[in-house]
């Protein structure tokens, strides 16, 4: 798998990455990565096995605790891996959100809709996204086990 690095206009941790790959029909591969850090992959393009589980134009969630990623395309694929700290405290995700209150979710919402805080999508070719309506029920805090 050939692995490209790509620069995002987003100041970050330096404790999280996200590489990319593209890799030919069968290729396989074993990644070494932070046992310390989360992980997901998601397959931009493609067919993938990823740890031995299947992986097509989803995201697959993949936890701490390993030390390498084994990783086979089923067919040409392109894949993201994101890897970083887990977050320390509880958090709050809705749609693109995340935030740490159901009120910051609410005011982040209503920010999104009416144009405020967030900049506009470029190269998107369709109307801006409208944000779901918030859950009747109240949006609870959650952290991640180790």
């Amino acid at each position: 798998m050939r692995s490209t690095a790509r620069a995002h206009p987003v100041r970050s941790s330096p404790r999280w990455w996200a590489p990319t790959s593209r890799s030919k029909s069968g290729a396989r591969v074993a990644l070494p990565v932070e046992p310390d850090f989360e992980h997901a992959v998601l397959a931009m393009q493609g067919a993938a096995e990823v740890d031995g589980v299947p992986v097509r134009g989803e995201m697959l969630y993949l936890g701490c605790g390993r030390r390498e990623l084994p990783l086979r395309a089923e067919t040409a694929a392109g894949l993201m891996l994101l890897g970083g700290e887990p977050f320390e405290e509880r958090i709050v995700m809705f749609w693109n959100f995340v935030g740490r209150t159901g009120q910051e979710m609410a005011q982040a919402r209503e920010d999104w809709m009416t144009g405020d805080r967030f900049g506009e999508v470029h190269g998107y070719a369709g109307r801006r996204l409208s944000a779901p309506e918030m859950p009747a029920t109240p949006l609870k805090p959650r952290g991640r086990e180790r």
